[in-house]
């Protein structure tokens, strides 16, 4: 789009603006994020469109997002192209920002396709690579927006401190291979010090103004691993009370896996076992590669059941569609392996 239109537009037009011009390239990327959640859609056909349409993700890193079959999603957004179609027909074609009571009610799902977009850029569904910076900092170039658009919104402000309190570590989170480097093993050196400086200053600029929602108290996670020096040095409890808070505001389980980490690392991985064990009864999440990857982990770390910690590290490589996910599982089962003298090979 936009470079058939610079090959359309006269030379004196391409020169640079006045600096506090407003850019219009900026206006029209978010008056489609907010087309994409027209009201005729329902919220899930919203952010799967947005996703597929604004965000540039494939059919089924939207359906992994979502936690749902590729052909069920595939359906969802056709459908959703059909009534946005429509609609936007019936509204005359106008590609604007909504105003007033129409634009408060769509910047909740806005903010989600933003979140969701910097996810699979964060953490590749699949694939080779680990990370898509590119949608990452799409992601955040966009949020800037959002919050100039809304300026006094807490919850558009937690979500860019969370953006960029994560993507901060980003620089660390492979090794020199490309291999996967998880966050307690993390060279914290290699962080983006101004990234996360920013995301600190701006989480602690908005948490006292209110009640805060699940973005804010997402950042303010992100925040207590961003303060401490090492790993060792995390306040485990901060974590695990701000997770309490967070599974009340926004109960799914992907949150409720994360809690059961925070309390293995509080109380001690048989107490993280007990409440995995119990995630496996919600269909959602039985047969994720997460919920296998969380319990070797705490199988591991318990020390009790070795070859059942390399069975559930093998179990999750096989259903991770990315590939440095599942080499850095098989290099934990194959370790885990070793230490008992042998075992299976993949």
């Amino acid at each position: 789009r936009e470079e058939a239109l610079a090959l359309a537009t006269p030379h004196s037009a391409l020169l640079a603006p006045a600096a506090d011009a407003p850019d219009p390239a900026a206006d029209d990327s978010l008056a489609l994020l907010f087309l994409c959640c027209h009201p005729a859609l329902s919220v899930p056909s919203r952010i799967a469109l947005t996703l597929r349409a604004v965000g540039g993700l494939t059919t089924a890193q939207i359906a992994a997002a979502f936690l749902v079959p590729e052909a069920t999603m595939a359906q969802r957004i056709s459908r959703a192209k059909q009534t946005l179609k429509a609609a936007a027909g019936a509204d005359g074609g106008r590609l604007a920002l909504p105003e007033g009571e129409s634009g408060a009610a769509r910047l909740g799902e806005v903010r989600h396709v933003l979140y969701l977009v910097f996810n699979e850029g964060y953490t590749v569904s699949g694939g080779e690579e680990l990370t898509a910076p590119r949608l990452s900092v799409e992601a955040i170039r966009l949020t800037r927006l959002l919050l100039r658009l809304a300026p006094g919104d807490a919850e558009t402000a937690g979500l860019l401190a969370l953006m960029l309190l994560t993507d901060a570590r980003r620089p660390a989170r492979t090794g020199a291979h490309g291999g996967l480097v998880p966050l307690e093993e993390q060279d914290r050196g290699r962080w983006d010090r101004e990234l996360m400086d920013e995301g600190l200053e701006l989480i602690a600029s908005v948490l006292p103004r209110g009640q805060a929602g699940p973005y804010q108290v997402q950042a303010a996670i992100a925040a207590v691993h961003g303060e401490a020096a090492t790993a060792r040095e995390t306040d485990w409890p901060q974590v695990l009370v701000l997770y309490d808070l967070l599974l009340r505001l926004d109960p799914n389980p992907m949150v409720a896996l994360n809690r059961a980490v925070a309390v293995a690392m509080v109380y001690g991985p048989a107490a993280g076992l007990g409440l995995v064990a119990e995630l496996a009864a919600d269909k959602r999440l039985a047969r994720h590669h997460r919920l296998l990857a969380v319990r070797a982990h705490l199988l591991d770390r318990l020390g009790t059941d070795p070859a059942g910690a390399a069975h559930a590290y093998r179990e999750a490589a096989a259903r991770t569609a990315s590939a440095p996910e599942r080499r850095h599982l098989v290099a934990r089962a194959q370790r885990v392996e070793r230490a008992v003298g042998g075992g299976a090979t993949w």
